[in-house]
């Protein structure tokens, strides 16, 4: 399986990336630093997505039912080299499923997560799955 995307930049201004159908921006200016993405939230945001992803994948594999997902994950930056040094995260999620195994299901994320895979080769991951029953 192969990935593609493709980005674009207007000096002084703003950037965009485009994946199949959807345009994502970006900051790539001080002025945007508070309203848009910068690169290393996309790359956060892009874990975010592959451990969803992976819920919802595991959630027919495991049998279990659940309504919604909601992951934050925070990121420790090291200055030199520029670098992601830690990861952590907490993903919720809600689900009154008695049989949901979170060990297994952190287990499967952990092992079968593309993008996971890659950023652990690289820096710690460490995160926490939490039912929510209410």
């Amino acid at each position: 399986m192969n990935y593609s995307s493709a980005a674009t930049s207007i000096s002084r201004q703003g950037a965009t990336i485009q994946i199949k159908q959807a345009t994502v921006a970006f900051g790539i200016t001080a002025a945007t630093a508070e309203t848009l993405p910068n690169p290393a939230e996309l790359f956060l945001g892009s874990l975010s997505a592959c451990m969803l992803k992976n819920v919802e994948r595991f959630s027919l594999l495991m049998d279990f039912t659940y309504t919604t997902a909601a992951i934050t994950i925070e990121a420790t930056r090291l200055e030199k080299p520029p670098r992601i040094d830690e990861i952590q995260y907490l993903l919720k999620i809600h689900s009154k499923d008695e049989h949901l195994n979170l060990s297994l299901l952190k287990k499967n994320i952990e092992k079968h997560g593309t993008i996971y895979n890659t950023v652990k080769e690289v820096c710690s991951i460490t995160g926490v799955i939490e039912i929510v029953t209410e």
